[in-house]
């Protein structure tokens, strides 16, 4: 089973740029993060700070979300935001850079609140817009523009994966773009209601990526109630490949004993 640790949910303990390390002593061997940085361009030495603490560790970088505001605040991202599109779209090269000189080809943008004063139309215009945009700036590296489906955010309009499959539809009728992909997390879409068995029985094939939480709480796998192992092996049987985003709450020192646990039985 090829997991990749969330560095900006786990290891939170640590320094970000010592998350990498701390991951690979952990004995995983690939990472992904939330967008790192305070602004949409950073500066050269705070890139190039981040990617050598990716190489140092002897990680691959495997999922990078972009910008998507102070999410703390509350913010979900940038892209249906139109205030706040030219930073997204600022964005867009910075990280198809670092996922060019990392060799990550997954990238998460979240789409973004309603935001008072605008219309759903026009966000969801302007959403489509920007997907097209980051979708064209990463097909330069073959990479993937990964769209999800988010709980816990009351302005934030995609739910269920129906929710962002429909936007996906529209950016690929608009711009052609074939590489923007449901981002599956399993832990958000339960939390919504959503019917996570019959997502995957006719979705699998097409995830871009799956990430997990079980819930309540989003916690490891194994503190809550989902069947996530089960939701997973069936995602593999139906021609998922791609990795498994651990993305969950937990404190460092117990954040992986589920996944020992499992190593020591399946051996």
């Amino acid at each position: 089973m090829t997991y990749t640790v969330n560095c900006s949910i786990l290891l939170t303990e640590l320094p970000l740029l010592e998350r990498p390390a701390a991951a690979k002593a952990a004995g995983f061997d690939a990472v992904e993060f939330w967008w790192p940085f305070e602004t949409s361009v950073p500066s050269d030495a705070q890139v190039t700070e981040f990617e050598n603490a990716i190489k140092d560790a002897g990680v691959q970088l495997t999922g990078l979300n972009f910008n998507a505001g102070n999410m703390p605040g509350g913010d979900r991202g940038l892209v249906s935001w139109p205030a706040r599109s030219s930073e997204f779209l600022d964005n867009i090269d910075v990280v198809a850079g670092i996922g060019e000189r990392l060799g990550c080809k997954a990238f998460n943008a979240l789409y973004g609140n309603r935001v008072d004063g605008e219309s759903a139309e026009k966000q969801d215009a302007i959403g489509a817009e920007n997907l097209a945009s980051a979708a064209e700036g990463v097909a330069r590296i073959g990479g993937t523009v990964l769209l999800e489906p988010v709980s816990g955010a009351p302005k934030y309009p995609l739910l269920k994966a129906a929710d962002a499959l429909k936007v996906i539809a529209r950016v690929k009728e608009e711009s052609g773009a074939t590489n923007v992909k449901l981002l599956a997390d399993f832990y958000h879409l339960a939390v919504n209601g959503d019917d996570v068995a019959a997502v995957i029985e006719n979705h699998a094939k097409d995830f871009g990526h799956i990430q997990i939480a079980d819930n309540p709480g989003r916690g490891a796998p194994g503190t809550g109630e989902l069947p996530l192992g089960e939701w997973i092996a069936r995602s593999r049987e139906l021609g998922y490949e791609g990795y498994i985003g651990l993305e969950y709450k937990e404190p460092q020192e117990t954040a992986f004993s589920w996944a020992i646990r499992q190593r020591a039985t399946s051996h």
